[in-house]
């Protein structure tokens, strides 16, 4: 499928590097997997996580992207959810959906974009900043394993990155 997928902690800059990869290359339309899971569900992510817990709203990831496999979707730049690719499933559907592309940042870099922003559940704690360390080294082989390509993004603007990630994908798509 000719579809650019997007993993990363969360804070990496999927949705802003996804929008901006849809804006350069117009062949693509950006979609968000939690927005979407929103929009299905009604409801906040913070609210399915208080009310039905982490299994289940990683359970609705599954269900989205086996989903979005059946109606052949295909032109999407597609930010996914941070912890998406941590379920083997996930990964290999991922793969299935299109060329996937791990943007890998530091702990610092998602800690400096994130720390005021009260939406992220995972982070509600005493200390974010350890957590998003040990997040980070504990899926980054899940997002290693999930990647067709690995782009460290800490430094790029977000253009950079999606002109960068326009041009591994082409040049993987020529090879698949």
């Amino acid at each position: 499928m000719n579809n650019i997928i997007l993993v990363g902690y969360m804070g990496c800059g999927k949705t802003t590097v996804g929008n901006c990869i849809a804006d350069l290359a117009k062949a693509y339309t950006f979609a968000d997997t939690d927005a979407l899971i929103v929009a299905g569900q009604g409801r906040s992510i913070n609210d399915i996580f208080e009310t039905d817990g982490e299994p289940a709203f990683r359970a609705m990831e599954t269900a989205l992207l086996e989903k979005l496999l059946s109606e052949n979707t295909d032109g999407f730049v597609l930010a996914t959810g941070g912890g998406m690719p941590v379920r083997e499933e996930n990964r290999r559907l991922l793969k299935k959906l299109g060329t996937v592309i791990y943007m890998r940042v530091t702990p610092e870099t998602v800690y400096g974009r994130i720390k005021y922003d009260t939406t992220r559940p995972l982070l509600q704690c005493e200390n974010p900043m350890e957590r998003i360390r040990e997040m980070i080294r504990t899926r980054d082989s899940a997002y290693e394993a999930a990647a067709d390509s690995v782009l460290d993004v800490d430094s790029l603007t977000p253009r950079e990155a999606a002109g960068n990630i326009l041009e591994i994908a082409d040049r993987i798509g020529a090879n698949k």
